[in-house]
């Protein structure tokens, strides 16, 4: 889309991303977490920004629950709510991107069509789709904050997984895959650290 008429861009004076990127010592980058609710999400984003700040790297998690609670508190669950909230989430990840940070967010997205339309916000170069892998058997039974129970009597509607589908990557595609089904939590963090650490070391670092 083209920008409006009386929209004058600063992005040519501004300090570019190689800049910033020397400057924290690291590549910046997106690793776009989904999955169904209680599948792991937040809680492999948390564990993984944690490791990495101990190494020395400049993260930021984009979680689903709080970016509702403020910037897209205005949006539902219907199918246009939900590709709004993941347009706008692309676009605050790009705009930490820019800046060298390491973005790790945290959504369902729970459609190929949903997460193919983040990749084209933040680049295919700077976004690495990660499934974080659980049944919906697991996750209910798991139900960390209730919604499988709430849903079960008819509490929550547009529900992933139950009222409302979720796409699992295709096969052959290139997205990362973290099964939790079966796996420690640490087991899962070592599968992703030995994927997200060379993404994000700059070449002399």
């Amino acid at each position: 889309m083209p920008a409006p008429e009386n929209i004058h861009t600063e992005f040519h004076r501004m300090l570019d991303r190689g800049a910033k990127e020397a400057q924290l010592k690291q590549r910046g980058h997106v690793f776009w977490f989904y999955g169904l609710s209680g599948s792991g999400k937040s809680t492999l984003a948390n564990a993984l920004e944690r490791k990495l700040a101990e190494q020395g790297y400049v993260t930021k998690i984009l979680d689903g629950d709080n970016i509702r609670s403020r910037l897209n508190a205005d949006l539902g669950f219907s199918d246009e709510d939900r590709q709004e909230n993941i347009r706008r989430i692309a676009e605050v990840a790009r705009l930490f991107l820019d800046s060298g940070i390491v973005v790790i967010a945290s959504f369902i997205t729970p459609k190929r069509e949903l997460r193919a339309n983040a990749l084209e916000i933040v680049g295919t170069e700077d976004f690495t789709p990660v499934y974080i892998e659980a049944s919906f058997e697991t996750c209910a039974e798991r139900d960390v904050k209730g919604l499988y129970a709430k849903a079960a009597a008819g509490g929550v509607k547009d529900f992933t997984g139950k009222d409302s589908s979720f796409e699992a990557p295709e096969e052959g595609a290139p997205d990362w895959t973290i099964t939790t089904d079966g796996q420690s939590e640490e087991q899962c963090l070592e599968q992703l650290l030995e994927k997200v650490l060379p993404l994000i070391q700059l070449s002399n670092s």
